[in-house]
């Protein structure tokens, strides 16, 4: 299986930011211009951009969607655009269709009406971010447990063309990714892995494109901290 590297843009206030354990009291701003960075991940040579619109995460409201379809716009015909962040209805999933956007990413809404992943992979390709506390999925930007476990909700999707998986715990905190719950879980699934969460070093990314199931890496932290580069973190997906 390839594995694809996704530099991660996080929109908060249309700036850049990182989030630390998906705080939004803890927030780090990298840059106030998110077209500049995404062409710039582009031109480094990535094929992906995963982008988050925090803000839409949090309250439902997609204020940052012009902001995702210039990203879009901007990187048309060399990468394609992942995105999530307050993607709650099948409207939504057209208008980031309509916005270029090639896959979205259905985290809170998914958990709650797992049917909507169904109808809006009609529309456009969905990946389902399952995001978690000690195994227990979180909904609302991060802020309220789900009441589902991760095990049980990797079988509710099988329209999913991918699950997004992020240890809440570990984003944001540069100490490693969970190889073990990323392996357990990527056996499990029924649909590629894309891993998220704790990618700190090269060793990192080699280390989950190794695990069976796993299709891609999410790095947002470690870029900007300068830890490694696109090219770097694209030379050890391929090893």
């Amino acid at each position: 299986m390839v594995v694809d590297l996704y530099p991660a843009i996080d929109l908060c206030g249309g700036r850049v930011v990182r989030l630390t354990q998906g705080d939004y009291g803890r927030a780090t701003v990298y840059g106030d211009d998110p077209v500049v960075v995404a062409r710039a991940f582009v031109d480094a040579g990535a094929t992906w951009i995963h982008v988050v619109d925090l803000d839409a995460a949090k309250s439902g409201s997609p204020q940052n969607r012009r902001l995702v379809e210039a990203i879009a716009s901007a990187v048309s015909g060399r990468a394609k655009v992942q995105t999530g962040g307050g993607v709650r209805t099948v409207d939504d999933a057209r208008q980031l269709a309509d916005a270029g956007v090639d896959r979205v990413v259905m985290g809170s809404a998914a958990v709650m009406h797992p049917e909507l992943v169904d109808a809006a992979a009609q529309v456009v390709a969905v990946a389902v971010g399952l995001d978690h506390r000690n195994g227990e999925v979180a909904v609302h930007g991060w802020t309220e447990g789900g009441g589902v476990s991760l095990d049980e909700a990797l079988g509710w999707y099988p329209a999913a063309s991918a699950f997004v998986i992020t240890d809440i715990s570990r984003d944001g905190m540069l100490d490693g990714p969970d190889l073990e719950g990323l392996t357990a879980a990527a056996a499990r699934s029924t649909a590629p892995v894309i891993a998220s969460g704790g990618v700190s070093s090269l060793a990192d990314i080699e280390a989950l494109a190794k695990i069976s199931g796993i299709a891609g890496v999410i790095t947002g932290k470690a870029l900007y901290e300068g830890l490694f580069t696109i090219a770097d973190a694209l030379q050890a997906v391929r090893r």
